[in-house]
């Protein structure tokens, strides 16, 4: 079935969607890493299942930790109050260790933002969107760096961790100068004890980059990651931040070399991985990405 298109920033700033209903089918058993190489942990972002979320917030979560995940990264609360959500998560015991926001909260109620991560008991919170004006260029990234350190900041206080979730535009070349990407001035301009980054691995693909190769550049900085993999066929190149959220797959029958990833990740130090995958098909997508991930080696 076909659901409506919907980006995450929105979704995360309060939209509806028409939802589709649950579909049934085996759980995977693998959501802690249970190959000979890669261990994990593996978690889920709640935001691939939204349409499901919109008509039965329990009977989801029930899901979720059927498919064996114990982590979870939020996009939302489902009209139930931090607290009353983080309760809800432990009862299916699911533990929420990151959420996304908007970044005006970030640049306009950091407090907020706080105070929302605390009641929920995560370790880390962030945004997967930077309003700009045409191409997201240098000016535009340092003012941006200096919304995250600054609520950066503020979080460590109370031992949450700010981080940035790349989205593509930050890799537009020339955007920012000759010699570098937005990226790295994001990176280079936001302090490493206050700001992660989460690395989507569809989002380093699309705009035409190597994943394996920001890892290494900036080792440390990339402290979660989304496991998404990209259609074959779809061309890669583009800058704009979207894509048909039907090209999310199945890990394992795209573009990404997951091996590579993988070992990369595990060597510079990211310590969370979520799946996303965004398609319609997502519910019965993941039980099988999660049974990929069992016979990765590297």
């Amino acid at each position: 079935m076909n659901l409506p298109s919907l980006s995450r920033r929105n979704f995360v700033l309060g939209s509806a969607l028409a939802g589709a209903a649950w579909a049934t089918g085996s759980t995977a058993q693998a959501a802690t890493g249970t190959g000979r190489s890669f261990r994990g942990p593996i978690g889920i972002q709640l935001y691939s299942l939204r349409a499901q979320f919109l008509h039965d917030v329990p009977g989801t979560l029930a899901k979720v930790a059927a498919y064996g995940i114990k982590e979870v990264e939020l996009a939302g609360f489902y009209n139930f109050k931090p607290e009353a959500f983080r309760d809800l998560l432990k009862s299916h015991g699911l533990d929420a260790v990151s959420t996304h926001t908007g970044f005006e909260r970030y640049r306009d109620q950091p407090e907020e933002v706080l105070r929302e991560a605390k009641a929920l008991g995560l370790r880390y919170s962030g945004c997967a969107w930077i309003p700009h004006e045409g191409k997201f260029d240098a000016e535009q990234a340092k003012r941006a760096a200096g919304v995250f350190n600054k609520a950066g900041e503020l979080l460590a206080k109370e031992g949450v961790r700010c981080f940035y979730h790349c989205h593509g535009f930050e890799f537009e070349p020339g955007a920012a100068g000759p010699d570098t990407f937005a990226m790295d001035i994001l990176m280079k301009e936001t302090d490493p004890k206050n700001v992660a980054f989460q690395m989507d691995i569809l989002w380093i693909t699309f705009p035409g980059q190597d994943p394996a190769t920001w890892l290494a550049k900036y080792p440390g900085r990339w402290q979660l990651l989304h496991l998404k993999d990209l259609k074959k066929g779809v061309a890669t190149g583009f800058h704009n931040g979207g894509t048909d959220p039907n090209n999310d797959v199945v890990l394992g029958t795209g573009q990404m070399d997951w091996p590579k990833i993988l070992s990369a990740a595990k060597k510079y130090g990211v310590k969370h991985y979520f799946i996303e995958d965004e398609s319609a098909n997502a519910p019965e997508q993941i039980p099988q990405s999660l049974k990929f991930l069992e016979t990765v080696k590297f």
